[in-house]
């Protein structure tokens, strides 16, 4: 990993993690090998998910989530994570999640990005 990287976090030193919005790359990670992963939600664009993805997560762009709140209520006693590019939109959709009542649902901090720079180098930046 980079020498910019903090290791226990994955995510690059000085990243300003809001602790009561996001989980870090290295938690994900940690959570996708337990025996119950959470819900992954990539709210990018179809185009910005063909370059890169984080393993089985599921494609609801940002600008879907309001109409598919019902289906995404059938997962709602799971935990959700929710990430973008670099982390800003999947801020607002877990804040507007959580105004739906998901109490369980968090933001990637740094997003993919972040996932490619701490965990998954194999993972295309852009």
């Amino acid at each position: 990993m980079s020498s910019g990287i903090d290791e226990a976090s994955g995510l690059p030193r000085g990243y300003p993690f809001r602790a009561e919005w996001e989980i870090s790359p290295r938690q994900l990670a940690a959570e996708l090998a337990s025996g119950q992963p959470p819900m992954v939600i990539d709210c990018r664009t179809a185009e910005e998910r063909s370059v890169a993805a984080v393993p089985g997560s599921t494609l609801v762009p940002m600008t879907d989530i309001p109409s598919r709140q019902n289906e995404l209520g059938e997962m709602a006693d799971r935990r959700i994570i929710v990430y973008c590019h670099r982390g800003q939109r999947s801020l607002r959709v877990t804040a507007f999640l959580r105004q739906q009542g998901f109490s369980d649902v968090w933001s990637l901090a740094g997003g993919i990005d972040a996932w490619s720079l701490g965990v998954d180098p194999a993972v295309p930046r852009y």
